[in-house]
C-alpha cells in the first residue's frame, strides 16, 4: 500500500525583474565602459553551461552595449570539460539555451585551446581560453549561487567563471587536482587574482535568481571590485535559494535531473547532499533517506553528473546518459562519488516497492515522501499524508488539493510532474 498525496505552494520571497536587457543597459552605462573601450576593440563575453533564467536575453543585451559603443562583441563558451570537452558540444550546450549567433547579433568563437598566462601561488599553470587572451577585453557573464561542492564566502559564480570557465578543460583538470591538496576558496581567490592581472577583464555582470527560477538581480561589476560584490551577492543568493517544505524525508521524487538545472545534476543544497553524496551531514538540512530521480533533462546532452546522489533510478535515465559526456565532467572534478550508479529498475512502481522497506520501520502508507520537477522548480511540490498536519499550521505553504490517491498508470509509472500530474491525481 501507497501513502495518498496532496500538492501545496511554498511562499518564496519573490524580487524580479521585469525588463531583463533594460536592466542589463542600465547596469552597463554605469560603468562607463566607453572610457575603458575604444571603438576598434574586440570584447570576449563569456556564456557558461548552467541553465540560467533569461540568459540568451542577457547575453544578447550585453552584446547590443558592446556594439552601441562601436566596439566588436564575439561570445565564447566558457564551461570547463562540458559539453564533453569539445567546442562542437560546447556550442550545443549554448545553443540549447538559445545562445545562437543569430539571436545575440556577435559571433561565437569555440576552442578548448588555452594559453598559460602565468602562475598561481601554488605552483601550477593558469590556462584561459585562447579566443578571451586575444580580445582587447573580456566581460563576465555568470549567476552567482550557492556551490553544490564546496562552502565559502566566494563559492559559484563570477571568481569560478574565471577558474573553470576560462579555464576550458586544460585548466578544468588543473584546478580541480589543486582542489585535493587546497581549499576551493585558497584555489579561486589564487587563479581569479591571476586572470584579473593578465587577462583584460573590464567588467562583470552578475545574476542572482529567485526560489522561482526568475531573474531577481542583475548587476554590471568593475573588476576590481568582483570579489568583495561576489561575496555580498552570495548572502542575498542564498538567502533566495529554492528549499523543500520540510526538514525531513524518507523518499525524494525528482522528475527530471541535468547540467541545465545544477552543475550537480541536482543542486545538492536543496537535497541536503553537499557534504556526502548520500547523506546528510549533521548539520545539513534537509534530511533525505532515500533520492529517486526518473529522467535526465534533453539540455543535458548526456551529462548525468550527480546520479551518485541517487539511491534509486530508472533504467530510462541510465539510457538516457552519455557515459563519455559524464565520465569526461567527473573525472576532471574529482568528486567521483556523485556518479556512482544507484539501482535502477523498468518502472515507478518497482522503484517504490524496492525503496519503502529501507526506510525503517515506517509503515509504507505512513512514509514521508515528497514528489518534486527538479531541484530548481519547487513552488509546488507532491506531499504525502504524513506531511499535511504540519502544512495546515504553516503561513508559508498553501495547500492546493484534497489528499488522494498516487497515480500510476496501467505499466507502473507516474505521469510527468506538473499539469499532467495534477490532472492525473485528480482522477
Amino acid at each position: 500500500m501507497y501513502p495518498q498525496f496532496f500538492r501545496l505552494r511554498q511562499k518564496f520571497d519573490r524580487p524580479r525583474i521585469d525588463d531583463v536587457p533594460a536592466e542589463v543597459e542600465r547596469q552597463l552605462a554605469r560603468l562607463k565602459l566607453q572610457e575603458k573601450i575604444r571603438p576598434d576593440q574586440s570584447v570576449a563575453i563569456t556564456a557558461g553551461s548552467r541553465g540560467i533564467a533569461n540568459i540568451a536575453k542577457i547575453i544578447r543585451a550585453i552584446s547590443g552595449h558592446v556594439r552601441s559603443i562601436g566596439a566588436s562583441p564575439f561570445i565564447i563558451p566558457a564551461m570547463g570539460s562540458h559539453g564533453g570537452a569539445t567546442a562542437q558540444g560546447q556550442c550545443e550546450v549554448l545553443r540549447s539555451y538559445g545562445i545562437t549567433e543569430e539571436f545575440c547579433g556577435c559571433p561565437i568563437r569555440a576552442s578548448m585551446d588555452t594559453e598559460i598566462v602565468g602562475e598561481a601561488a601554488e605552483g601550477f599553470a593558469v590556462h584561459v581560453d585562447r579566443h578571451a587572451c586575444q580580445a582587447d577585453h573580456v566581460i563576465l557573464c555568470g549567476r552567482i549561487k550557492a556551490h553544490t561542492d564546496f562552502t565559502g564566502d566566494i563559492e559559484s559564480g563570477l571568481m569560478k567563471m574565471m577558474l573553470l570557465g576560462l579555464g576550458k578543460y586544460n585548466g578544468a583538470k588543473i584546478y580541480h587536482r589543486a582542489f585535493q591538496d587546497y581549499s576551493f576558496d585558497q584555489i579561486v581567490r589564487s587563479v581569479a587574482a591571476r586572470v584579473l592581472e593578465r587577462c583584460h577583464i573590464v567588467a562583470g555582470v552578475a545574476i542572482v535568481e529567485n526560489a522561482y527560477d526568475e531573474t531577481a538581480l542583475i548587476e554590471a561589476i568593475a573588476p576590481q571590485e568582483i570579489q568583495e560584490r561576489e561575496k555580498q551577492l552570495l548572502v542575498l543568493a542564498k538567502k533566495w535559494m529554492p528549499r523543500l517544505p520540510f526538514p525531513k524525508v524518507d523518499i525524494l521524487i525528482v522528475d527530471e535531473m541535468g547540467k541545465n538545472i545544477s552543475g550537480a545534476g541536482m543542486d545538492s543544497n536543496v537535497i541536503g547532499r553537499k557534504t556526502y553524496a548520500s547523506q546528510a551531514a549533521e548539520q545539513e538540512f534537509p534530511k533525505v533517506l532515500r533520492i529517486v530521480v526518473r529522467s535526465l533533462t534533453e539540455a543535458s546532452h548526456g551529462n548525468a553528473i550527480g546520479i551518485g546522489m541517487a539511491e534509486f533510478c530508472t533504467t530510462r535515465l541510465l539510457e538516457q546518459h552519455d557515459r563519455h559526456a559524464t565520465w569526461t565532467n567527473i573525472l576532471t572534478s574529482g568528486n567521483l562519488q556523485v556518479v556512482k550508479y544507484p539501482l535502477h529498475f523498468d518502472t515507478d512502481r518497482e522503484i517504490l516497492d524496492a525503496a519503502l522497506p529501507t526506510i525503517g520501520l515506517t509503515e509504507p502508507e505512513d512514509a514521508k515522501i515528497l514528489w518534486i520537477k527538479n531541484t530548481l522548480q519547487v513552488s509546488e511540490v507532491e506531499c504525502s499524508a504524513a506531511y499535511l498536519a504540519e502544512a495546515r499550521t504553516r503561513a508559508d505553504l498553501e495547500i492546493l488539493t484534497t489528499v488522494r490517491d498516487l497515480p500510476l498508470d496501467s505499466a507502473g509509472n507516474f505521469p510527468i510532474f506538473g499539469a499532467s500530474a495534477e490532472a492525473a491525481l485528480a482522477h
